[in-house]
């Protein structure tokens, strides 16, 4: 594990740059599944995420040993933009590459702070083989975003001021993508207080580090593919494992539709705009992944860097999950005044219309009907079935998209 007193000095260093982010109860989580939930806000970080962390952290000693020439990095996002922070910080040139994949936001988030960005291969493994051979060649350093002591040292900062805050926390839940995060956090909780359960959480769609968790050796996967970008890592570090394997109690995993659920219930519920990665512990927790009946548990929200057209996604799909909204095609006899009747029918039912398109030439009608497309808001699942029983009733056919 990575010694407690690296980990203090991290904190040293880091907390020149990084605020020391909200730790604060969560009643209605909490009331909800029967325990004390903390969340630990590493969405509000600087840059958005914990990642400013380490990457200060790694950054700060490589000045201290009078390396200036600038640094390489790899990253899907929040690393890069620590890395760029860090560089602009102590004024050393920064190029990161970055999948081709990554969202416009994370992208120009990097640029924003003077760093060069790169774009190449498909996912974050593809653009770390390259920037390593990058570095090497034009003889920079390279930072990696988890297999590095001193990268994990300045991610174990995070546990330390959660026991700052509260030491009777009896679990503490982590994202995992790569594994440095929970390995610096758990090498500092294992140290202060070795009673204290540290749960890793994984996307179902990037297994790696789950399974090799379970196998106790490293298993990478053929593909990644979740809406968590953060922790979509196909490959596993030898590095991180061992110390989870020596750290971690469990792991566990959550698929997207998990996930995003938990996305939207953080953004009505707690007003906190959180990326998939981040969400994945708050998800384990509302699917009942984890044991943690009567505990105080610590969830580690790790960033709030979500791009905006996923997000939209997110909130459109939630939105028809819980019955706020719902499709309809309705085929109507295509003369005057008959989309008028149906929409008087629909406003007897409180519906409020918020989409509307008609179509008469789709080959599947006959000659003189025409479909309408409508998309309503609605009030719950009763809601929903009053309009279908007054649609049944005024005689109208129609079918429901999902």
């Amino acid at each position: 594990m990575i010694e407690l007193s690296k980990i203090k000095e991290a904190k040293k260093r880091v907390r020149k740059v990084a605020i020391k982010t909200p730790f604060t109860y969560a009643p209605i989580l909490s009331k909800r599944y029967g325990c004390n939930v903390y969340l630990k806000k590493e969405n509000l970080q600087v840059t958005g995420a914990f990642k400013i962390r380490g990457a200060f952290n790694k950054i700060s000693k490589l000045i201290e040993m009078g390396k200036k020439e600038g640094v390489v990095a790899a990253s899907a996002g929040n690393h890069a933009q620590g890395v760029a922070f860090s560089s602009n910080y102590f004024n050393i040139p920064a190029t990161i590459v970055m999948p081709e994949t990554t969202p416009l936001t994370k992208i120009n988030g990097v640029k924003a702070y003077g760093a060069e960005v790169l774009l190449h291969g498909s996912n974050y493994d593809e653009a770390y083989a390259y920037a390593v051979e990058f570095a090497k060649k034009h003889h920079k350093d390279f930072v990696h975003p988890f297999a590095d002591e001193d990268v994990m040292a300045g991610q174990g900062t995070i546990s330390l001021e959660i026991l700052e805050e509260n030491s009777n926390i009896d679990v503490i839940v982590v994202p995992i993508g790569g594994g440095g995060l929970i390995s610096g956090m758990a090498s500092a909780i294992k140290q202060i207080n070795p009673n204290i359960k540290v749960i890793g959480v994984t996307a179902k769609g990037a297994p790696a580090m789950r399974n090799s968790f379970f196998a106790a050796k490293p298993i990478d996967s053929t593909e990644v593919k979740t809406i968590a970008d953060g922790i979509a890592v196909r490959d596993t570090s030898k590095m991180t494992l061992n110390i989870i394997l020596e750290c971690v109690d469990d792991i566990v995993e959550v698929d997207d539709e998990e996930i995003a659920d938990a996305i939207l219930f953080l953004l009505e519920n707690q007003k906190l705009m959180v990326e998939g990665a981040g969400a994945v512990g708050v998800a384990a927790l509302m699917y009942d992944k984890l044991d943690v009946k009567d505990k105080n548990v610590a969830i580690v929200l790790s960033g709030g860097n979500i791009d905006v057209t996923m997000l939209s996604v997110i909130i459109e799909k939630g939105l028809i999950k819980s019955y706020r909204k719902m499709k309809l095609v309705v085929t109507l006899i295509d003369r005057p005044g008959s989309l008028m009747k149906l929409t008087e029918i629909l406003s007897k039912a409180n519906a409020n219309i918020v989409q509307i398109g008609y179509d008469r030439t789709s080959l599947s009608l006959a000659f003189g009907d025409a479909n309408v497309s409508i998309a309503l808001e609605t009030k719950g699942r009763e809601h929903q079935e009053q309009i279908r029983e007054l649609l049944t009733k005024s005689g109208y056919r129609f079918y429901e998209e999902e």
